[in-house]
């Protein structure tokens, strides 16, 4: 694939007027935090070594006091306090699930507030973790998709939501432990919280370089999915620049289903999404490519679409996440009856792929897939609103 400038949209990354005061380190690269430090009057011989020392103790002890970085000087302490923060998204609130699922809404720079979901299971637990304020893709099942676009998260917004669930679950280690003593409750990050991660790609890229040092969180790249919609031009740098695992909100086998369910389908077409997606695990070694994939009633779910989708990815080392309809208020669709869903997986299991239908988890509490959406920034529309917008009313 011929390289390509980056994708951009008309939002803003951070808000417009700068804040005055010191400078938050939360979201600085390696090479960025090394750069800030110096010019804040570390001599340029100790930089990389403080570099070193700092990073363990944000995000390997996860500290937020200078004060407390006992291996450096009293005074140099002091001017790293009067230079810089540490600072993570507010936790507004908290909600956990019957099945112990949490959500957390949290308020950041401006006042703008994301959601981002914990997921406990026996083997693992997954945060989801958002990218942007709202969505600019408008994804006609989805919640999220119903809030109109407000910005970009920085890097330090996106990697401090793993911070904020650390701290709730306490998961950062205690002073006397070595690295893997301690459990990891979160195991896997997935980017499928509000927002399409790929039209922030430097502060997803950042944040994610963060969360796989290991010196810090260190997390593994097979650890880590990104979601995308499918913004192709960017799919290639994500294997080049972030080599983690990707996931596609597919949803539909014919591009005139999916341009109504997923509008961005009418940029970049099922043909040329699939034609990067073949391209994908090539550059960057990974397994497979997950194809996500929520059954809605009488839209998408005939035997079918089931064999249908079987043709379209024939060739692409993959798995397709069968993902049943999480209903939210004036949703203009309804969940897939279980037998249909069960029929559809089964066609595509023996055509040879893995097709786990996916338990709906947080429901209760809103936390469930598609169903994110930050409460001060709703833009309340009615079913038939939604549904004149999709071409179904």
């Amino acid at each position: 694939m011929t390289a390509t400038a980056p994708i951009t949209q008309d939002v803003h990354t951070v808000p417009r007027k700068l804040p005055e005061g010191p400078a938050n380190l939360v979201g600085l690269t390696r090479a960025g935090l090394r750069d800030a430090l110096i010019a804040a009057g570390t001599p340029e011989k100790q930089a990389k070594m403080r570099t070193g020392q700092i990073w363990q103790w944000i995000y390997h002890w996860g500290v937020r006091d200078f004060a407390a970085m006992t291996n450096l000087a009293k005074d140099y302490r002091a001017l790293l306090a009067r230079s810089f923060v540490i600072e993570v998204p507010e936790v507004v609130s908290r909600q956990v699930s019957a099945d112990g699922t949490r959500k957390y809404l949290m308020r950041i720079a401006g006042g703008h507030e994301v959601e981002t979901v914990y997921i406990p299971e026996t083997d693992r637990g997954t945060l989801c973790i958002s990218s942007q304020v709202g969505c600019t893709l408008t994804c006609s099942f989805c919640h999220t998709g119903t809030q109109k676009l407000v910005r970009n998260l920085t890097a330090g917004e996106i990697v401090g939501q793993i911070m904020v669930a650390r701290d709730d679950l306490g998961e950062w280690p205690e002073p006397g432990e070595g690295m893997g003593e301690r459990p990891r409750l979160i195991s896997n990050i997935v980017l499928m919280g509000m927002g399409e991660p790929l039209y922030n790609f430097e502060n997803v890229r950042d944040a994610m370089k963060i969360a796989m040092d290991g010196e810090g969180i260190s997390l593994s790249r097979r650890r880590i999915t990104l979601s995308t919609s499918g913004v192709v031009p960017e799919i290639a740098r994500t294997a080049e620049e972030i080599g983690c695992m990707l996931a596609v909100s597919f949803h539909a086998t014919t591009d005139e289903v999916r341009d109504r369910l997923v509008p961005i389908n009418r940029k970049w077409n099922i043909a040329t999404l699939l034609e990067a997606l073949r391209a994908y695990p090539k550059l960057s070694n990974s397994e497979r490519i997950t194809f996500e994939y929520v059954m809605l009633k009488d839209v998408n779910d005939s035997d079918a679409d089931a064999r249908r989708l079987v043709r379209l990815i024939a060739g692409i080392p993959a798995k397709i996440n069968l993902i049943p309809f999480n209903e939210w208020p004036g949703a203009p669709y309804e969940r897939s009856d279980w037998s249909r869903i069960e029929a559809f997986a089964d066609i595509i299991y023996k055509a040879g792929y893995a097709s786990p239908i996916r338990t709906p988890r947080g429901e209760d509490i809103m936390a469930a897939c598609g169903q994110l959406k930050s409460a001060t920034e709703r833009a309340r529309k009615s079913r038939a609103e939604i549904a004149a917008e999709t071409g179904l009313g």
